[in-house]
Parts: C-alpha cells; structure tokens; sequence
C-alpha cells in the first residue's frame, strides 16, 4: 500500500504569526517516523478572499486541488477570541467534497493551549465529514513560546504528537477506503 498524504495546515495568516514553526516542528517530528508523506499547506499561499466578495475561482481551484491531493490532516490552530482564526474558517468554507471523509488532528496553541478553538473547529470538522482525533496536543503562549513569538515546546508534547499522529494514519487509511 501506498504511503499517506498528510497535510499539515497553517491557520494563520496574519504577520509575526507563529504557526510555520509549530508546523515545522510537528512536520520534523512526522518526518522521523517516515510512515507517511506528510507537507506544510500554509493558507496564506492560496489568497483566498472572503468567501462571495470577489471572483476566486482560480483560487478556490487550486485549494480544492490541493486538498483533494491529501487523505488526511493536521490543523494547526491558534486562539483567536476563544476561536479559530478568521482566515481558517474561511479556507474552510472554500472546499466541501474535497474535506470529506478524511481525518484530522489539532494541534493547537494560545494563552490557554488554544483549546477553545480546537473545540470551535471540531465542531466545523465534522460538518464537513472530516473525522477528528482524540489526542490534541495543546501548546501554552506561556510556557512552549520565549517572548510568545520564539516556538520552545516542552519535550512532553513529543508523545501527543505521535499519539495523534498515530490516529490521524489509522483514520485516513481507513477513511481513504470509503473514497476509491
């Protein structure tokens, strides 16, 4: 069996953000385990407008493209106002077949471990038939960030991102047989 094609999703897009180095650091630790072929998809890339303002169809092509390439996820959340970002709901929103039936980890971070909009997008995640997973590693501003902007993670965090990373293979493969 082929390997899997794990997206590791950015979702943030304003300046100074940190998820690219909580991507690559979650990317690094996949890359290890070499059981699947895991990539950053960063948002911001695609310049998505909001969603009915302006003609995004080439956009929106290459973002139903790209997620459809992908059996499964790993959402890279911050907390924004007890919820996901703006931007994240947004890229949401521009896809519907290509979500389907696929799973999804959280890893999430903010001034309480960005659980509260880990739990908003659950929420969203399974409108979408997207199955998520059960562990969440959840990351602190206060104690995995210097300064909030430099990404110093706990070693402990090691063993909740494998664990999800466990559960997100184990989904998508089987989810991946209810797509072909």
């Amino acid at each position: 069996m082929s390997k899997l094609n794990i997206g590791i999703i950015l979702g943030s897009t304003r300046q100074g953000r940190v998820s690219p180095q909580v991507g690559e650091w979650v990317k690094g630790i996949a890359d290890k385990r070499g059981d699947a072929n895991y990539e950053i998809v960063d948002i911001a890339e695609y310049k998505l407008p909001l969603l009915g303002e302006a003609d995004a169809t080439e956009q929106a092509a290459k973002w139903n493209e790209k997620l459809a390439s992908l059996d499964g996820f790993v959402f890279i959340v911050s907390e924004y106002n007890h919820s996901i970002s703006g931007a994240l709901k947004n890229a949401l929103d521009y896809a519907r077949e290509a979500w389907n039936d696929k799973a999804a980890g959280i890893v999430s971070y903010g001034s309480v471990g960005g659980g509260r909009a880990a739990e908003h997008l659950r929420g969203i995640l399974g409108e979408l038939s997207i199955a998520d997973v059960r562990i969440h590693p959840a990351l602190s501003l206060f104690t995995d960030f210097e300064n909030y902007t430099v990404f110093k993670p706990a070693d402990l965090h090691l063993t909740n991102v494998n664990g999800m990373l466990d559960q997100v293979l184990a989904w998508s493969g089987a989810l991946k047989t209810l797509r072909q």
